[in-house]
């Protein structure tokens, strides 16, 4: 089965981080907003895997096996798609 690529993904399928389901895996698919940097120096990058663990108004992640809190705020920065089951 071939992969989906960045275009062929709908505008539909992308979310915040703040806004995804806890417990789901994702594709970080862009970072925007004042907060890039930032997030790029904890260690969010585009095409990164990342699980959300917890929500509320810190959320955990795990991002390359490490668990990380950022803000909601930064969170709501951090654009992501669902894995598709391969």
């Amino acid at each position: 089965m071939a992969s989906m690529t960045v275009p062929d993904l709908h505008i539909d399928s992308l979310q915040s981080l703040a806004q995804a389901e806890v417990g789901c895996d994702f594709q970080i698919r862009a970072l925007e907003g004042p907060g890039c940097e930032q997030l790029r120096n904890l260690g969010f990058c585009e095409t990164l895997r990342v699980r959300k663990l917890a929500g509320g108004r810190n959320l955990i992640c795990s991002v390359c096996g490490t668990r990380l809190a950022v803000s909601r705020d930064l969170a709501e920065q951090v654009i992501v798609s669902s894995l598709i089951a391969s």
